[in-house]
């Protein structure tokens, strides 16, 4: 249940347990790379190569998610607490119903998927199978993601942390298991690792759904779930579809750049896998940040607090730049090393650590991006981050990075300019949008006039 106390919505508060819940989910992908790479590096390719496109995929569902998230918190600052559940109840229903539908297509498509996307030929088998019974479970992650962002965005932000804590342990028992036939399972290699994964969402469903319908002032009720407020649900899609299209604008420009990276080979495929394992640290550390702050501005902007809401973003980033900055530097450090654990490919380590100076340009900028985006978004501006991902990851992130990376023969370091580009672009363009509070002037100006008329109309009233 809800705790109505302010405490619930600080920045510490609200983003260590997103960290740790982040991490662990990290960590679940990281062993997931360590121990595929025991079984070949073209298994570690299939399933960075199938990340991305689950990615993409489950930004339909998180249109509805992200949008419910952000209003839940508003409302609550708003003490408009029926509301908040009304649309808690409405968003898993949504988002289940989206998650059947890619189940469906992923489970039946795999290997057609796979092909139309340029994966390379010898690679198609391994494909098929791990995207089959992932995928196959993609309404899994529609139920987690949503009920964790419900959840999350009433304050309670320890909840989900402590789901991913088990499913993290249950995973890595499973994983080791299943790849080398430990504790009496069978040892199934790549589809074990999959099986994996959907047994231990499955379970995190589970224990997110007892949660779930205790987040509230009032328990939800299974006959509930055929609640439908047309007003509300347009609320939540007027703010989450501008937010559908963004996270649509980076999932399918990585994976069409996933693509690029998948025609130079299957050496710099494993190479870029091995380093999104590597550069998550940084990029964990900034969201957990971003999104803590993105659940306490909305608390703010909902309860009338305008100028603690600007204020906010601001100290979000600066505390930020600091972790992001310090987590960066020692990937630098000692990034070859730690690539040493997951490959011995020499070729492959060569690749990503010629990459590892240009991420200590990179991080800040996401940082910056996030920070100020997910600042934006907390104020239902979601349009405008919109406009500028269209523009920015189309052209300069996908187009640039096909120009650079294999017209011009750059490879992986021609796209990583380019994604270092659109990151500080998005960010300088989020900071002085920001800065010049638009939203937050609405809302003082019509706070002031609420007090203006308010004690004129009780008098008429009286009257």
């Amino acid at each position: 249940m809800l705790d109505k106390g302010k405490n619930n919505f600080t920045l510490w508060v609200l983003a260590w347990p997103i960290f740790i819940e982040l991490f662990l989910q990290f960590l679940l992908g990281a062993v997931d790379t360590l121990m595929v790479s025991r079984i070949s590096d073209d298994a570690v390719a299939v399933v960075g190569f199938s990340n991305q496109l689950f990615q993409a995929m489950t930004t339909l569902f998180m249109t509805v998610a992200s949008g419910a998230g952000i209003l839940i918190a508003q409302k609550l600052g708003a003490f408009k607490n029926l509301d908040a559940r009304k649309i808690g109840i409405m968003a898993l229903s949504v988002s289940t119903i989206i998650g059947v539908l890619l189940s469906g297509v992923l489970y039946i498509f795999p290997t057609q998927i796979a092909s139309a996307l340029q994966l390379p030929d010898r690679l198609l088998p391994l494909a098929d199978t791990y995207i089959s019974i992932v995928g196959g479970g993609m309404v899994l992650v529609a139920m987690m993601s949503t009920m964790s962002t419900v959840i999350r965005n009433t304050g309670n932000t320890k909840g989900p942390m402590y789901t991913a804590v088990g499913m993290n342990i249950i995973h890595v028992f499973l994983n080791y298991g299943f790849i080398f036939g430990a504790f009496g399972l069978p040892q199934w290699g790549l589809m074990g690792v999959a099986i994996s994964t959907v047994i231990s969402r499955l379970l995190a469903v589970v224990i997110l759904m007892f949660m779930f319908v205790r987040s509230f002032e009032y328990r939800i009720r299974l006959r509930e779930f055929r609640l439908f407020d047309k007003p509300l649900f347009k609320e939540i899609i007027n703010i989450g579809w501008p937010l559908g299209v963004n996270m649509s604008c980076w999932v399918f420009s990585q994976l069409i750049i996933y693509t690029f990276i998948a025609q130079l080979g299957a050496i710099e495929l494993a190479a870029r896998t091995y380093m999104n394992t590597l550069e998550s640290m940084c990029f964990l550390l900034g969201m957990s940040i971003a999104t803590g702050a993105q659940i306490q501005i909305a608390h703010l902007y909902g309860a009338g607090r305008t100028k603690e809401a600007y204020k906010a973003a601001y100290r979000a980033f600066g505390v930020g730049f600091i972790f992001v900055g310090v987590s960066a530097l020692v990937i630098y450090v000692s990034g070859a090393q730690i690539l040493g654990l997951f490959t011995q490919d020499p070729e492959i380590i060569a690749i990503g650590v010629s990459l590892l100076g240009l991420n200590l340009i990179l991080q800040p900028g996401k940082l910056l991006n996030m920070t100020l985006g997910n600042s934006l978004n907390a104020l239902g501006d979601t349009r405008f981050t919109m406009y500028i991902s269209l523009g920015s990851m189309w052209v300069i992130a996908t187009g640039m990075s096909y120009l650079l990376g294999l017209h011009y023969g750059w490879g992986l370091v021609g796209i990583y300019c380019c994604m270092i580009t659109d990151e500080y672009v998005r960010g300088v363009l989020s900071f002085f949008r920001w800065r010049g509070q638009k939203v937050l002037r609405k809302a003082e100006a019509q706070k002031s006039e609420s007090h203006e008329t308010g004690p004129q109309s009780a008098l008429f009233e009286g009257v």
